[in-house]
Parts: structure tokens; sequence; C-alpha cells
């Protein structure tokens, strides 16, 4: 594969994405994060109606990330961006799975939720405005084998999430390549 800079002849910046797509990346992540923290917590908590009302939150924002997915790789698709140029031939490597496994997972964790709820008997209705159907039928057994799965990959995406972060991190205050500053623009290069 060419590490080469590939970019439209559109108006848009040649150092950064377009504003649509990082604009869904930061509110991916903000609601990946506001998820994670109310799965966590509540895991201790004792059965009562603020806990139900809350996991339903947590239910609802997976699927947001899940159902903003086609989006994103919608506007990926026409904002190409993949100035690997300044990355060596096995970063820009580790890069492309790195991020091949962050969509997979934006797929696999809500779904392995939304079965866990299924085989436990709770519906899930987004919003509370919307039913959507259970992928399986109640089950305590698979219950169970859904929701260690669950965890499991959330814990997994929780990793690649802090490996993300700490790469950005580190072509911004070592590398100063302006590799960060593509997803976050207001950032300057050192």
């Amino acid at each position: 594969m060419n590490f080469s800079s590939r970019r439209s002849s559109r108006n848009l910046s040649p150092d950064h994405y377009g504003w649509g797509l990082i604009a869904l990346h930061w509110l991916t992540l903000i609601v990946i994060a506001v998820s994670f923290v109310l799965g966590w917590v509540l895991e201790d908590w004792a059965l009562s109606p603020l806990k139900l009302q809350l996991y339903a939150w947590h239910k609802w924002l997976g699927l947001l990330v899940f159902f903003l997915l086609p989006v994103r790789l919608l506007l990926r698709a026409f904002d190409p961006l993949t100035r690997y140029q300044d990355l060596a031939v096995w970063e820009g490597y580790l890069s492309l799975a790195v991020h091949g496994a962050l969509y997979a997972l934006m797929i696999a964790v809500p779904l392995s939720g939304w079965v866990y709820s299924s085989a436990a008997g709770f519906p899930v209705v987004w919003f509370g405005v919307l039913p959507l159907p259970d992928l399986v039928d109640k089950q305590e057994i698979l219950a169970v084998q859904w929701k260690a799965l669950h965890e499991l990959a959330v814990n997994l995406f929780a990793a690649l999430v802090f490996f993300h972060a700490l790469a950005a991190v580190y072509h911004y205050r070592i590398r100063c390549d302006g590799v960060m500053a593509r997803m976050a623009p207001w950032v300057r290069s050192t």
C-alpha cells in the first residue's frame, strides 16, 4: 500500500478532515465516554428505578454510536484524507489496523449489548420512543454469555481508545508532525 497523500480537489484544507467528520469524531468520543462511565458505575448498584433509567441511557448512547457509524463512514468516503507520507510504513499499517478495529468495535459493542439485553429480557426502546426488536429470545444462559462478550468488547474498545489517544499525543508532543491536528485543527503543531 502506498502511504502517500491522496486528497480530492474540493475546497478542503489538506491539513485536516472536513468539519462534519471532525464533529462526529468528538461527539462519538463524548457519547462513548459517557456510556462507558454509566455502564461501569451502574454495575454494582442495587436494582432500582434510577438504575434502570440510567441503564436505558447507557443503551441509548451505545446505539447512537452504532447508528451514527454509517454517517461517519459516508463522510469518510467523501473526505478521504489519508496523508500517511509523514508516517513510517509500519505506523501507517498500524494506524489502519487500529482504526479498522475501532470501527469494528463501534459495531460489536452496541450489538453485543443489544443481544445481552434481549437475552436478559430487557427490551430496548431507543430514547424511550422507538422500540427495537429483540435480537434473541430471553434465555438466562445466553444472557450470561453475551454479557461476558459485551464486557470483553468494551474492555478491548477502551484499551484501543486509550492507545489511539496515546498515539495522538505521541504525534503531537514527540513527532510534532501535525497528525493530531488533522482531527483537532484547533491544536497547533509544536
